[in-house]
């Protein structure tokens, strides 16, 4: 069996424009989007990650303010920028750059940050209002997740998931948002991870597997139960190369299967932007 590929490409570019006129609603009523950032040292690769990032918001048409501190900004720098993108009204979504320097706590910043800006959604009050159903922004590879499987047209309602990982990025609210009654979730989903000896049981069953353990090659062929959905979450990384958590042995096993780049990525990145613009519609509705 050769498993189908699931690219994440498609969902990204449709999401981006479905994202496009409905700027352009917000910017003709008066309204502002934009997407506030802040970057803490000098580290290239998340230089480059924030770069990506505000060349797509200013392409979508969005503001993009961007506050760069040093390698020995304090953590009260780190807080008095925050505060100025929370009372920024051209903002309406801020993303923090992580990892950060030693000295800086990231979670006590975090905190810090208005809630409805949060566009990783995972401030401990986005978490509360996912688990309780309620609106607010979502985890973005959860959310891309959930998106990748709807637009491949790949059923998800009442079927058997297996999230392999318990993570608070991916695991633990994924299987919030697939358990909750919608046409793209109401799944029966079951979380196991690392700590359980016997893990493989639950993945060989289910008819969608999800590995987010963040374990290079965790998920092997024999893991996975033949012709089922496979997606690859978790990643690590040694340098600059990608190690997934899904040998690429499984697609000999699996009905369908994310690639090893393009799967998961590119909807995660989606679906940060979605939170933005949500962010301005639901301000707007505000008055």
């Amino acid at each position: 069996m050769t498993a189908q590929l699931i690219s994440g490409k498609p969902v990204a570019e449709a999401v981006f424009n479905d994202l496009r006129p409905r700027i352009n609603r917000l910017r003709e009523a008066g309204r502002s989007v934009g997407l506030g950032t802040i970057l803490v040292g000098s580290d290239g690769a998340s230089a480059g990650y924030i770069r990506m990032k505000i060349d797509k918001a200013e392409e979508l048409g969005m503001t993009a303010p961007h506050i760069h501190l040093d390698d020995a900004a304090t953590q009260s720098e780190v807080l008095d920028a925050i505060a100025a993108l929370n009372t920024d009204d051209e903002v309406t979504g801020v993303l923090i750059q992580h990892p950060t320097p030693p000295q800086i706590d990231f979670e006590a910043a975090m905190l810090t940050l208005d809630p409805d800006k949060d566009v990783d959604g995972l401030h401990p009050v986005n978490m509360g209002r996912l688990a309780l159903g309620m609106p607010g922004p979502v985890p973005c590879t959860p959310a891309g997740i959930e998106a990748l499987l709807a637009y491949h047209g790949i059923e998800i309602a009442g079927r058997e998931v297996c999230i392999l990982g318990r993570g608070t990025t991916l695991g633990r609210p994924l299987a919030l948002l697939l358990s909750q009654k919608r046409p793209t979730a109401n799944a029966a989903v079951t979380v196991v991870h690392t700590g359980v000896p016997d893990w493989p049981r639950y993945t060989q069953r289910a008819e969608i597997v999800i590995a987010a353990a963040g374990v290079p090659g965790i998920l092997q062929p024999e893991h996975v139960r033949p012709g089922a959905v496979v997606v690859g979450g978790g990643v690590r990384y040694e340098g600059r190369k990608l190690l997934p958590d899904v040998d690429e042995s499984v697609a000999e096993v699996a009905g369908a299967i994310t690639p090893r780049i393009g799967g998961v990525g590119p909807t995660t990145i989606a679906m940060l932007f979605r939170n933005c613009v949500e962010a301005a519609e639901r301000r707007a509705a505000r008055g």
